[in-house]
């Protein structure tokens, strides 16, 4: 058993960890600054993510691959249960009601890691040729994609709709597609972006996107972008950071937790968030180039470093006025639950397939043999 769990151990990618460890403690920091109940609640998250990161770590996901479609499939069943029996919130149906319970689930939320393993899962079965992928496949994995895109997008959830959009899309660029689908299709996406936002488009959708391009932003946005400012080179101490000390900021620990922070520590402090981001997304990136043969692997690992790229652009781009206002919070540092134990499952199951991924430690005649 020793040279087993030493065998764990080795593959065990404990830089993954020190990298997720610092968003963690600074997120339980500045959230206690603002709301110390939000803070303890932020505390029960984390535990229960460490749960979900230890079960996913321990799942034999190499053995039972083959049930990949069967979740991807449910995820969608329960995409579909949303229009019949969700509920709605602010105009949105997002929501399904847990039977004999008060307790609501986001499927959008937790379709993710399904997403990102049925990814996984059609590439390592059909890996691309050597001059990428041809239409024929591209279409194919595309159906997978643009499936759940039409269903969250009908909601409306405009947003998670288009981040499994870039995952599933970026996932091809990186693994490989033939070059003159790419040109195709930016020739297709530049004639349909118009018709989109006539036809598609709900009323505020469109709102957000007119008042991300006047000439003055949001209240939302003016505030953070104040904030920000006031924080200087170094930032403030916390009893002069008056932007989110008097309440001006709004929703300062979740989808502008970024402004507090800078106005509490500053552009040198955002430079090291926005680097600290950079060393977890090139780390998945370098697994990516180091796994080349395990497509299965490979395709989560830059499938997270996307999601978290796609979120922490997006959510900074908003806090500063170059995006519209859209609910998406800032991967790992965000107070709530949903998103980080979904990153949380995503690691664990990184993990394990880094852990495991040599064959003797799934074969159980050859362990007990040791």
């Amino acid at each position: 058993m020793y040279l087993i769990d030493r065998r764990i151990l080795t593959h065990f990618d404990f830089v993954l960890l020190g990298l997720i460890i610092p968003f963690m403690l600074l997120s339980y920091y500045l959230i206690s600054d603002v709301n110390p109940i939000l803070a303890k609640k932020q505390l029960l998250y984390y535990f229960i993510g460490l749960g979900a990161f230890l079960a996913t770590f321990l799942l034999p996901i190499r053995e039972y691959k083959w049930l990949i479609p069967a979740i991807y499939w449910f995820m969608i069943a329960l995409l579909l249960s949303v229009d019949l029996f969700g509920v709605s919130r602010l105009g949105a149906k997002r929501w399904l009601e847990i039977p004999f319970t008060h307790l609501t689930i986001q499927p959008s939320e937790i379709f993710k890691p399904a997403f990102i393993l049925m990814l996984a899962f059609l590439i390592q079965n059909n890996p691309p040729p050597k001059e990428g992928y041809g239409w024929r496949d591209f279409a194919k994995i595309s159906f997978y994609i643009l499936l759940p895109f039409f269903l969250i997008a009908k909601e409306p959830d405009l947003g998670t709709a288009l981040v499994l959009l870039i995952i599933g899309y970026g996932v091809l660029f990186v693994v490989g597609v033939n070059w003159k689908i790419w040109a195709t299709l930016a020739l297709l996406i530049a004639f349909l972006v118009p018709l989109s936002y006539k036809y598609l488009l709900h009323d505020y959708q469109k709102k957000r996107i007119q008042d991300f391009l006047s000439e003055k932003p949001s209240y939302h946005v003016q505030q953070s972008i104040i904030a920000i400012g006031s924080g200087g080179l170094w930032g403030k101490p916390k009893e002069d950071a008056t932007q989110t000390r008097l309440k001006f900021l709004p929703i300062a620990t979740s989808d502008f937790i970024f402004a507090y922070y800078i106005e509490r520590f500053g552009f040198i402090g955002a430079l090291l968030l926005v680097g600290l981001y950079a060393l977890l997304i090139l780390h998945l990136f370098g697994i990516y180039f180091k796994l080349k043969g395990d497509y299965f692997t490979q395709v989560v690992a830059v499938g997270i470093a996307l999601l978290i790229f796609t979120y922490m652009s997006v959510n900074i781009a908003m806090t500063i006025g170059l995006a519209p206002v859209v609910g998406v919070p800032l991967p790992l540092f965000s107070h709530g639950g949903s998103s980080f134990v979904n990153f949380m499952i995503l690691f664990g199951l990184l993990e394990h397939l880094l852990a495991f991924r040599y064959r003797f430690l799934y074969n159980s005649s050859h362990i007990h043999g040791l």
